[in-house]
Order: C-alpha cells, then sequence, then structure tokens
C-alpha cells in the first residue's frame, strides 16, 4: 500500500510551509521558555527576534514593578555583547548558522566565558561546528534540543537532552534549563543532545505508525477500539503512543486524537525530524529501514494541507481513508 507515497526529497512547497510553520511553533515555544527564563532571574534580561512585534508583546507581558526592565536587542550581536548566557530555539540548521555565524550574528559580539544555549533541533553536525566556533571565541557551547511540546514549555515541564564538553559547563546550563523545565539529562559530548533528540523522534514515528496500523487493523476485524486499546496497554504492545497518545478518536480523552487532532506535534513537524534522522543516518552510514518508510508516509501526509498542521497521529486517518 506504501507504492503510492512520493518518493525523494520533499517538495519546495512543503518545505516551505513546513518552515514557517516551524518558525510559529519555535515563536510560542520561546516565548512561554523565555517567560519561565524570565520570571525565576534576577538579573538584567535581553531578548532578540527578528519579528520586533514578538518582542514587544514579550516585554508587554513579562515586565513587571519588581524586575529592571527587559532589553530589546537590535541584533543577535547586540544581544551578545550584553549577556554571559544565551538561550537560542530557531527552526532549523541555516537560521542557526546564520544567527551565530552570519553577518551581526552572536559571534561577532559574543564575550569571554558567554554560556550558549541552543536548543533548536538541528542537524547534529551542524550543532557540533557551530558549537565549536563558539568555544574557538573562547566562550562556553552546549546543545540542549527540548521534548514537551508548547504544553510542556508552558507549564514549564519541558526535558532537555544535552550535549557539552564537560560536566561543568552542562552543570552551569542546568541552572538555566531547570527553570524552565523538569528534567534536564547529559547526554555525552558536544551534539550529544541533538542525537537523542533524533533517536527519539525517530522511535515516536515508528511506533505511532505501529499503533495507527494495529488500531486500524483491529477495528476492520471488528474489535471496539477502547477494548483493543486496553489489551494492548496491558500487554507487551504497550507504548507512549498507544498508552497516551493513542491515534484513534475517543479511545484516551485527553490525546489529541479526541481534539481533532488539535494541541500535539505537528505532522509537518515530525516530518523535519524525520529529515534530520536521515542526515544522520547518512552521514554514519547507519540503516534506516522503518525510519526510511515513516518518512515517507510522513511526507505524504504532510502534502495534505489539514493533515499536515494536525498532530502527527493523524496518521491514523490517513491508513484509515488510504486503504
Amino acid at each position: 500500500m506504501y507504492r503510492d507515497i512520493p518518493q525523494g526529497p520533499e517538495s519546495e512547497e512543503i518545505r516551505r510551509i513546513t518552515r514557517e510553520f516551524e518558525k510559529e511553533f519555535q515563536l510560542k515555544m520561546g516565548f512561554h521558555m523565555a517567560k519561565h527564563l524570565r520570571c525565576q532571574s534576577d538579573v538584567a534580561f535581553h531578548v532578540y527576534d527578528m519579528n520586533p512585534e514578538a518582542m514587544s508583546r514579550f516585554q508587554a507581558a513579562c515586565s513587571t514593578k519588581t524586575k529592571s526592565n527587559i532589553g530589546l536587542a537590535s541584533s543577535p550581536a547586540d544581544l551578545a555583547s550584553k549577556s554571559s548566557v544565551i538561550v537560542t530555539v530557531l527552526p532549523e540548521s541555516a537560521h542557526v548558522k546564520d544567527v551565530y555565524t552570519g553577518s551581526n550574528g552572536i559571534l561577532e559580539g559574543i564575550r569571554k566565558n558567554t554560556l550558549c544555549i541552543d536548543s533548536s533541533t538541528i542537524d547534529t553536525s551542524v550543532s557540533v561546528d557551530v558549537s565549536k566556533q563558539v568555544i574557538a571565541a573562547e566562550a562556553r557551547a552546549v546543545d540542549a534540543p527540548i521534548s514537551g511540546g508548547i504544553m510542556g514549555a508552558q507549564a514549564g515541564t519541558l526535558t532537555f537532552m544535552v550535549g557539552s564538553q564537560n560536566d561543568n559547563d552542562f552543570e552551569q546550563a542546568k541552572l538555566h534549563l531547570s527553570k524552565m523545565g523538569k528534567n534536564v539529562v547529559r547526554c555525552g559530548d558536544l551534539g550529544a543532545g541533538q542525537a537523542a533528540k533524533i533517536c527519539n523522534n525517530l522511535l515516536l514515528a515508528i511506533s505511532m505508525i505501529g499503533t495507527a496500523e494495529a488500531m486500524n487493523l483491529g477495528i476492520r476485524l471488528g474489535l471496539d477500539p477502547t477494548v483493543l486499546a486496553s489489551i494492548i496497554n496491558t500487554s507487551s504492545g504497550r507504548c507512549w503512543s498507544s498508552d497516551t497518545a493513542n491515534p484513534v478518536p475517543d479511545v484516551i480523552a485527553t490525546a489529541p486524537s479526541s481534539k481533532g487532532y488539535s494541541g500535539g506535534f505537528k505532522a509537518r513537524l515530525m516530518l523535519k525530524d524525520l529529515g534530520l534522522v536521515a542526515n544522520a543516518a547518512k552521514d554514519t552510514k547507519s540503516p534506516l529501514l522503518l525510519g526510511s518508510i515513516a518518512e515517507n508516509i510522513y511526507r505524504h501526509i504532510a502534502g495534505n494541507q489539514t493533515m499536515a498542521d494536525q498532530d502527527f497521529g493523524v496518521v491514523y486517518q490517513w491508513l484509515a481513508r488510504g486503504s
């Protein structure tokens, strides 16, 4: 049934829309993360975003009588010249390279010993390269991609997967990341955070597709989806995609599928992360069998304007309608 899935690179239109949505997603993530960091910090606080309106909204929402004013930087370089700790959350590899190494980038204004924490989810090789350039400028760098989504950012319960050159840099980063999340784990050297994040999302994509397939088959065999889910969730097939985010509507009331596939991790973003997985597999000459199929499935889903903006559990609807 997979023969009709488009092969080869994503269309430029899908990539363009994915980038636009990712920017919106990161704006929401960054707003909540920065708000928690601001509320729990007693030092001068500066922000930069290429959208001046976003900075103004944050300044208005987070200014208080008891804390110093929030400074609005004019560029990444300007921000770096005023900061001893910098946290960046950006859509993709090209943006991270530009913000750090481009014209008016962070490296043009960075101060000695500044700690740079990049919480973007990007190519591991790019993350390591940028981190090494930060270190060469006599500053410090860690990669700390995020798991938990917008809801986790809002609640302050994010998980940060951290790659660092040494334990000291990790401990210093943890002081700040703990203000925005619940779990902060050192995964290894530079780039290890990125590696852990894409491996987790690879398994997540595969398990969601597997859960959707099993549920779809069971329903077609006449099983009640709630009964089938209860069997899976007390048996060896149990996984997060079945017991927490079951893709069949009304099986789990709190799952995105029961809310019109809204409020979860968008199918577009899953496609983007699976692209990072494919790059890493190519770089390391690692076989990617199920991962390649998963990427093709989500590429197909991302070609549907409605499904692309829904939680990635919408793969169940794609399976149910497409067979």
